[in-house]
């Protein structure tokens, strides 16, 4: 199964150039959040118009005295020093407490999945949507401030994280859900003169207790595009978020609740990095876990393969990235332009879909990269809680060092920086500018590894099948992207790129209608569409 996204049309409206020039340096922004001590001293660092929305309860779950901080990663250094970018002291759930909360989804289940109608529960994830909606300025400030990506990504993830919960709702009522099924006619003979004897009748069922390991760098839709199915099937829900974002999880814990879901049908395991290996073990290898859904790294991906493997659970992953971005000589450059931005720069480079890798037709490499430089120096880098706010910072400080790395190794051999390659340590150890870098070898890490920050690492081609060759040069297959006016080269090249996800003439090819996943290294099944119901159903 592969997706194909297209737009073969202007979809997006940025700044047009007038000369192919190389602009200077971007444009910073400093913009604190307010930080309350008496609100600290109760657990939260800032405030909130509805306030109990973090009122979700972990204490009472919780055995262990150990707490973890979540800080704000767009943070100055004499912040983090003194302690104001503290947004968060939570206590740390342990394995005992994974155990207690697996067992509590486990005698849920029965009522959930037997006792609920598939209008019933659509009823509820309709519900649960509205409320999100109803909050997001609050939601959209949480995330921003755990996660820090610009205020308007945040409430754009607020639209993109519902249009699940409202998409699984719908589904919920179909017969492809729980329940459904189809009937077909025996092969079998009744009778001497050849009379059918009886039918065969497929029915769809929850699978049963599920678990959902979620990344921090999309807080909410991460937990909706996995939890929505799964309780539109009738299927329990433990989601183990992010230590660096697990404040978006308790605030949408506490609309769930709001919205009449019952308390132990969607659970959290709330914990710190220390104790998460210890908990990804319990989901993994506990008998009453029917499913686990992870986004993450390959890396760990292939760890809890491993240890699912003795319970032959079923698995979701989606995985690691390293998408490549063709663009050919045909291409409208002003709207490749717009699709490269559109998919490098979000969240900071952040992204699993991000395009890394640009692979760039010899005859309008220059224009391409003038045209990508002048939008890049219009780009206003800072806090996340800014209104105007381009680009925020990356998740951590050894992120940021981590990139540095991959780009002067990338220089060291031989490529060219164009534009950015540096800190931007006037704003905090976690802001990085965003780069461009030409003439890069395939060689480098900077090529071969997912990169997860902003930078555009370019190669040139002459010929398709050798553009095609390099894209597919990777262990990855998560998505890909090309540029092109043929509509015969649009079938021609998406059919031999080896990608779950096709995105044509666009850069942002997630929907809550189209399927989501991966090939290779990058991950197993598929989630939104009527695909992602699939994962949770036995038949």
């Amino acid at each position: 199964m592969k997706c194909l996204i297209s737009s073969m049309t202007r979809s997006r409206l940025l700044i047009s150039l007038k000369k192919h020039t190389i602009p200077k340096a971007c444009v910073l922004l400093t913009a604190r959040f307010v930080t309350t001590t008496s609100a600290l001293e109760s657990g939260i660092s800032f405030r909130l118009r509805d306030p109990s929305l973090l009122s979700a309860s972990i204490k009472e779950v919780s055995s262990s005295q150990k707490y973890f901080e979540v800080l704000n990663p767009a943070a100055t250094r004499t912040e983090i020093e003194d302690g104001s970018a503290i947004l968060a002291v939570l206590p740390s759930m342990n394995r005992q407490d994974s155990t207690k909360i697996i067992d509590n989804a486990a005698v849920a289940l029965q009522t959930w999945r037997n006792e609920t109608t598939g209008m019933k529960r659509s009823h509820l994830l309709k519900k649960w949507s509205e409320l999100i909606k109803e909050n997001a300025d609050d939601i959209a400030q949480i995330m921003t401030l755990e996660s820090g990506k610009p205020i308007r990504e945040s409430y754009g993830e607020v639209t993109y994280g519902t249009s699940f919960l409202d998409y699984y709702a719908e589904e919920a009522i179909r017969p492809t859900s729980a329940g459904g099924g189809f009937i077909t006619p025996s092969p079998f003979e009744s009778t001497a003169n050849g009379s059918p004897r009886g039918k065969i009748m497929a029915i769809h069922e929850a699978v049963g207790v599920t678990a959902m390991i979620t990344p921090w760098n999309f807080p909410l839709a991460m937990i909706t595009r996995k939890v929505g199915p799964a309780l539109a099937v009738g299927c329990t829900s433990i989601l183990k978020p992010s230590e660096l974002t697990p404040l978006t999880a308790i605030a949408m814990k506490t609309l769930a609740l709001r919205a009449g879901i019952p308390d132990h049908v969607f659970q959290l395991i709330i914990s710190d990095k220390a104790n998460t290996p210890l908990i990804g073990t319990e989901l993994c290898t506990n008998k009453m876990i029917r499913k686990i859904s992870f986004t993450g790294s390959t890396s760990v991906g292939k760890l809890l393969m491993k240890e699912i493997s003795n319970n032959v659970n079923r698995l979701s992953l989606e995985l690691g990235g390293n998408a490549p971005f063709i663009v050919f000589d045909d291409a409208d450059i002003d709207q490749a332009v717009d699709a490269a931005i559109a998919s490098k720069f979000r969240n900071a480079g952040q992204t699993c879909i991000c395009a890394d890798r640009f692979i760039l037709h010899t005859s309008i490499e220059k224009e391409f990269i003038a045209k990508l430089c002048k939008q890049l120096s219009t780009f206003l880098i800072g806090s996340g809680m800014n209104d105007v706010t381009t680009m925020g910072p990356l998740i951590t400080e050894s992120a940021a060092i981590g990139i540095k790395k991959k780009v002067d190794e990338a220089i060291a051999d031989g490529a060219e920086r164009i534009y950015g390659g540096s800190h931007l340590n006037e704003l905090g150890p976690n802001f990085f500018t965003p780069t461009v870098l030409n003439n890069v070898s395939v060689l480098s890490r900077i090529w071969r590894e997912e990169t997860f920050g902003p930078v555009i690492a370019i190669a040139r081609f002459s010929r398709e099948d050798e553009a095609i060759e390099l894209a597919n040069d990777t262990a990855y297959g998560l998505a890909s992207y090309f540029c092109t006016k043929n509509l015969e080269r649009v079938f021609r090249v998406a059919s031999r790129l080896d990608n779950g996800i096709v995105g044509i003439n666009d850069g942002i090819i997630s929907t809550a209608t189209a399927p989501f996943g991966g090939t290779k290294e990058s991950g197993l099944g598929r989630e939104g569409s009527a695909m992602g119901i699939a994962e949770y159903l036995e038949t």
